[in-house]
């Protein structure tokens, strides 16, 4: 058989067995629903209440038909997402509460149902930026004695805090969850002491350091497990092709000899 139909047989094999990657065909039914999590809203955003509240009765809808698909979640994720989906409903509802407060609690729901279907960089680890920034202006309040720009530093970081909070609840680790969780009450409950003594303000450091983590963690950009499969796959493939094509070239090469030491002999 010529190289180049070994080669093409190779890669054709290569092409059978290359398993199919998760991300690359999400769940039809769930993106359908990230949709509609989306243009909820989008439609806040710019004060249309009414239609947000509809697509968000509409979700309700959906969300059935998907979970009687057999596309199970699981009893914390569902949940999660009941628990968001009514405090969003109730957001866009109410006739007393404020733009923020909608924007905030919508934006919570939305988050939650992108990190259901998202596998690297959800939408969610978006809000490292502002959430970092008040979160220094905290630290820097608190190194310059400034009890009032604290406290309103401290009041903005929870509220962004509780906005993704139940995200983070699908992504990150029980564990680590509850590490953050125990920080973020005790820098709140404690503000006094974290204002005036040093050894308290050791739980800003500790806070600040596990927040990166867990955004630089989401956000590394690191090949699906998968992907090795098919990385280690297609060296192989490649070495043992270019192994039978040398050893062809060495046995072709070797014939020729022995072809030339037989007519130099006749």
């Amino acid at each position: 058989m010529k190289p180049s139909k070994i080669i093409a047989l190779l890669l054709s094999l290569l092409l059978l067995l290359t398993p199919v990657v998760a991300y690359a065909d999400i769940e039809p039914s769930i993106k359908r629903l990230d949709n509609i999590s989306d243009e909820a809203l989008q439609m806040v955003k710019i004060y249309r209440y009414e239609d947000a509240r509809k697509m968000l009765e509409h979700f309700e809808g959906e969300f059935i038909k998907v979970t009687g698909e057999a596309y199970f979640f699981s009893m914390d994720e569902l949940r999660i997402v009941t628990t968001a989906h009514d405090e969003a409903l109730e957001a866009t509802g109410s006739s007393t509460m404020g733009h923020e407060e909608r924007l905030h609690k919508v934006t919570r729901f939305r988050l939650v149902i992108d990190a259901l279907q998202s596998i690297h960089q959800p939408l969610w680890t978006e809000m490292e930026e502002p959430i970092m920034t008040v979160f220094n202006g905290m630290k820097d309040a608190v190194y310059n004695g400034d009890n009032e720009d604290f406290h309103s530093n401290l009041d903005s970081f929870l509220s962004l805090y509780h906005v993704i909070y139940p995200s983070l609840k699908i992504d990150v680790t029980p564990e680590t969850i509850q590490q953050i969780n125990a920080r973020v009450n005790y820098i709140d409950h404690y503000r006094p002491e974290v204002l005036s003594k040093t050894a308290s303000q050791v739980e800003l450091d500790a806070l600040e350091a596990d927040l990166r983590k867990i955004f630089d963690d989401m956000s590394e950009d690191e090949a699906d497990p998968s992907l090795w499969w098919v990385i280690i796959s297609t060296g192989s493939i490649i070495i043992l092709t270019l192994s039978y094509v040398g050893w062809q070239k060495y046995r072709a090469d070797l014939e020729r000899r022995k072809n030339r030491l037989k007519e130099r002999k006749n």
